[in-house]
């Protein structure tokens, strides 16, 4: 895997039906990615936002990469709507141990 070409922190934050992962570029907004629980088996990734003047520095696919090592340890299976999610997904066979079965 190919490292961010900035310094990102990464973070999970839930609610009860939701919640997102964050990444914080210091002195940079943030960029999020959200989702929605399914019940207790599945998490759908909905959307995933990085501010334009973060594009292209790996801060997206950090927010990826976290929420798999994330599923990895603690589950559950993921179904990525978002179209970059499922995009980098989809890119990286070594990420999609995580891809709920139907998906």
């Amino acid at each position: 895997m190919e490292l961010p070409k900035v310094a990102v922190s990464t973070a999970r934050e839930d609610k009860p039906s939701g919640g997102c992962y964050v990444a914080r570029v210091e002195g940079r907004p943030d960029a999020e990615m959200t989702f929605s629980k399914a019940g207790e088996k599945i998490l759908i990734i909905d959307h995933t936002g990085v501010p334009d003047e973060l594009g292209g520095m790996g801060v997206g696919k950090a927010l990826v990469e976290h929420m798999v090592h994330d599923m990895r340890a603690h589950g559950p299976k993921v179904v990525p709507l978002c179209p970059f999610t499922n995009a980098t997904l989809r890119k990286h066979p070594e990420l999609q141990d995580v891809l709920e079965d139907t998906f």
